[in-house]
């Protein structure tokens, strides 16, 4: 590999074109896949893990988790209801009387046997006898008490409302499957088969710095011309929501020897490196002669607001003990809206790759403009917005105000992307339009 292409990784993007999104993320998706291979053909040791349930949440399954049991373990009723063999259904009177002659509960079945005209009140749960195949719920029978029950047979088809052995997943059937982002209910359903720990890929290390002369620390006065490192730790938040190992390396100033000596050191350490700053054009000469020291980096311009200016590619740190290491790099934007809009658009759905997962991008919902858009046709545009419910009911979205990349207080209000696509022009109010939300991506 020697540089990287649109298509293929043989020559290199620079800032004289302006790439489309979806070119930019087909590339960097068909990268990642490359440097799995890769690492799969190595065959690299500690990749996975045995982990708890507690602290499997937000780490990607590893292999599909097998069902060790049947589920149900047994035939088992659906409702709150009386429990009787289905032969009665056959008769021709409108109306079922049957004797009720026991009680069934989730966890104390009734032991008793049945008669084709008798039938047991039984809980939602609880074990159907072997003689029962249907359940009329407790609101359609026509009187009920200790002895008896009535229903209009028309209210019940035989074999309804109950609930088969093996029906919800089969014993030695995946409960689910391997690279699936594991959710709070996913830890629920691995629990109710029995099963204590999961087989999960290894965290990945990502490492951050932010570069630029005029950034300062938090707790460090500002002097002229200083401002706070915001970037540094918005992507912290980011990389915490994906749950993953993350190594800060703090500031970095502008010159050649800082930068190369920061790059190699959290090249070495890390499986991804996010820098931001430095990728602009006035900067990129700058730090494209160090990146083509270190590795195979691409700079491209790609055709979006914000986010204009973005380095993505391979670092390769000269270690003998492991002379095939490669590190993804991404170098970000500086603007603090830029920085977050080009992680979720491009990032995200990366480290999740590189991590294991099969489902990467996160879904979109539609809902109407409140207020009309203005819109070029010609790039992809990330509105920071907020995504509420109208009178009717319907899902409507509006801006957050002034949609500087600059202005962090846009993200901060908002809770929503509104995405207008490469073709899209001008929104009118009324029109709908696609929508990211941010819970659960940022």
């Amino acid at each position: 590999m020697n540089k990287l292409e649109i298509h293929s990784p043989n020559s290199p993007i620079l800032l004289t074109a302006s790439l489309h999104v979806d070119e930019a993320r087909k590339a960097i998706a068909s990268l990642v896949s490359d440097l799995l291979t890769e690492s799969q053909s190595r065959n690299e040791a500690g990749s996975v893990e045995l982990v708890t349930l507690d602290q499997a949440i937000n780490r990607i399954l590893a292999e599909d988790l097998l069902s060790p049991i049947d589920v149900p373990a047994a035939d088992n009723s659906a409702m709150d209801g009386f429990a009787f063999n289905g032969d009665c259904l056959s008769s021709k009177d409108d109306i079922v009387t049957l004797k009720v002659v026991g009680t069934a509960y989730a966890g104390k079945p009734y032991e008793g046997s049945i008669g084709k005209t008798e039938c047991i009140k039984i809980m939602t749960g609880a074990l159907m006898p072997n003689n029962c195949d249907t359940v009329i719920p407790q609101e359609f029978t026509e009187s009920s008490d200790s002895s008896s029950v009535t229903f209009k047979q028309n209210q019940v088809k035989r074999g309804e409302n109950q609930r088969l052995r093996g029906e919800d997943l089969q014993s030695g059937k995946a409960a689910i499957s391997a690279g699936r982002l594991l959710r709070p209910s996913d830890l629920g359903l691995a629990a109710s088969l029995g099963i204590a720990t999961l087989k999960v890929h290894r965290k990945l290390k990502v490492a951050i710095l932010s570069s630029g002369d005029e950034l300062r620390p938090l707790g460090q006065a500002l002097d002229a011309g200083g401002i706070y490192d915001s970037n540094r730790h918005s992507l912290t938040g980011l990389l915490n929501r994906l749950n993953l190992e993350i190594i800060d390396c703090g500031i970095v100033r502008d010159d050649p020897a800082s930068l190369k000596s920061a790059f190699l050191e959290a090249a070495s350490l890390a499986d991804v490196l996010i820098s931001s700053g430095g990728v602009s054009v006035g900067e990129a000469d700058f730090t494209k002669q160090i990146m083509q020291e270190l590795g195979d980096v691409g700079f491209w311009k790609i055709a979006m607001r914000p986010g204009r200016p973005m380095a993505f590619g391979v670092l390769k740190p000269a270690d003998p003990k492991n002379p095939d290491r490669k590190s993804l790099f991404f170098g970000l934007p500086g603007n603090p809206v830029a920085v977050m809009v080009t992680f979720y658009q491009f990032v995200r759905s990366a480290l999740l790759q590189l991590n294991g997962a099969n489902q990467t991008e996160p879904p979109l919902i539609q809902a109407i403009a409140q207020t009309p858009i203005r819109k070029k046709p010609g790039r992809t545009e990330f509105q920071r917005a907020i995504l509420e419910r109208g009178p009717d009911g319907r899902p409507t979205v509006r801006l957050t105000g002034s949609q500087g990349a600059g202005i962090l207080r846009s993200m901060s209000e908002a809770n929503c992307f509104v995405i207008l696509h490469h073709d899209q022009g001008n929104i009118a109010a009324g029109d709908w339009v696609d929508v990211a939300l941010f819970d659960g991506l940022l």
